[in-house]
């Protein structure tokens, strides 16, 4: 990570990393594809009921991956990589304890989680059936999320998308297998789903542990406890965990307005835009990922120039993707639509409504990500996690439930339009009112 980033670099050093969130969010939405077609509108509605509430729990694995490789890599920029990789020992073991403990206590709450969160008559049986099957393969899955963030602090990044390719390829195989071919609907779709969470944690476990790994990165035999250094990589993580979560808050209160408002075919609808959302939204989230450690990096250097140009850089590309990405979700929406939902005319059109307006938000999302990762990458958690919790729980949350009562049904489609607006005018006060703090 030494030297200057100017924008052939940054592109030729990121796209491994945007590449792998890209592939991992495709093979997310496999198993929706596949119940959706498969298993019918129910099971689909099934899954996107529960689904919010396993994602909350795996985000533990994402706080402590992307905070701990952003102290980890400011640890290397100050040039001790022994206590670097004391750090990410201890954050990967803690990491695995934690998710066992609570996906256990999560199996067991399953059932009256999927009732709090609005299933109804059957869609209760399948979310539960769903729900154990994929919480049995937590720990290994946060072992993933905490992992991928280090192959860009290893040097590595193109094995993050190896591993991306896997689970995918895991989870397609395997879905087309149980669902399509045995027809195990939901319980085929989740053990697929499981198959490929081992995967992924399994190949950056090997990784890391192995001999030939010749990387900076490395588990170390003797790791004590650093509760300081766990302290501070989970508050620098904290951004993406509150906006993780706060993501699936609204996803939940967003799946209650429909239901009220327009029932099951509405938290279907809203499911496609999830699916298509993440599939875009990772070349953000993957970038942000990449770029993030080389900011900490330069940050533990004292390299503000090259902060500067990086900040710069980084806007203009953003502005340059998520004008792209508006474009390709407007023109291709009817066809997005078709693909997960085109057994039915009805829902199909109402997705299709949904996105032309709701998918508007790309243009101003991407700049939002990024000052939340900026600053978790400058090991200043709490102002990264005021942008993340205020951006979705506060604006976004207020929006879906107050734009309904003035534009009906729309209102819940411009709630996060609205919302983008308002966290940007947020994200560029506190991005410059710090500059003078961070000397960029």
């Amino acid at each position: 990570m030494e030297g200057h980033y100017g924008y052939r670099r940054i592109l030729k050093e990121l796209w491994p990393m945007v590449l792998m969130l890209m592939v991992t969010s495709v093979y997310s939405i496999v198993d929706g594809w596949f119940i959706s077609n498969f298993a019918g509108s129910t099971a689909f509605a099934a899954m996107n009921i529960i689904w919010p509430a396993i994602a909350i729990i795996s985000a533990l694995g994402l706080m402590v991956g992307a905070g701990g490789s952003a102290l980890v890599s400011k640890t290397f920029g100050e040039g001790d990589n022994e206590k670097g990789n004391h750090i990410f020992t201890m954050l990967m073991r803690l990491t695995f304890i934690a998710g066992a403990v609570i996906s256990f206590l999560f199996i067991l709450l399953m059932r009256p989680a999927a009732e709090a969160l609005g299933a109804e008559g059957e869609m209760v049986r399948l979310a539960v059936i769903y729900g154990r099957i994929l919480t049995a393969a937590l720990p290994v899955y946060m072992l993933q999320m905490a992992f991928n963030p280090f192959f860009m602090v290893a040097g590595r990044p193109e094995l993050g998308t190896i591993t991306s390719i896997a689970c995918g390829l895991t989870n397609i195989v395997l879905d087309a297998l149980f669902v399509a071919v045995f027809g195990w609907g939901l319980t085929g779709a989740a053990i697929a789903t499981a198959a490929s969470f081992l995967v992924g944690g399994a190949i950056p476990l090997v990784f890391f542990t192995s001999k030939k790994n010749n990387t900076p990165v490395r588990f170390l035999n003797d790791s004590p406890e650093d509760w300081k250094a766990i302290g501070q990589s989970l508050s620098n993580g904290l951004s993406e965990f509150v906006g993780n979560i706060s993501f699936n808050i609204v996803g939940i209160c967003y799946n209650l307005q429909l239901m009220k408002y327009i029932g099951e075919n509405g938290v279907s609808a809203y499911g496609v835009l999830m699916y298509v959302g993440f599939i875009f939204g990772s070349v953000f989230i993957g970038y942000n990922m990449g770029i993030s450690q080389v900011i900490s990096y330069k940050y533990g250097a004292g390299d503000t120039d090259e902060l500067r140009s990086l900040l710069r850089k980084s806007c203009a590309l953003i502005a340059v993707a998520g004008l792209l990405i508006t474009a390709a979700v407007e023109l291709l929406a009817p066809q997005l639509s078709a693909f997960f939902v085109g057994y039915s005319p009805a829902l199909r059109d109402l997705t299709t409504y949904a996105m032309h307006i709701y998918m508007v938000s790309f243009l101003l999302c991407g700049f939002n990500m990024f000052a939340s990762a900026w600053f978790t990458a400058l090991n200043n958690g709490p102002v990264s996690a005021l942008i993340s919790f205020t951006r979705t729980l506060v604006f976004e949350l207020g929006c879906v439930f107050l734009l309904p009562l003035i534009f009906g049904i729309d209102g819940i489609w411009l709630a996060v339009n609205v919302a983008e607006v308002l966290a940007l005018i947020m994200s560029v006060a506190l991005v410059l009112g710090l500059r003078k703090k961070y000397g960029y």
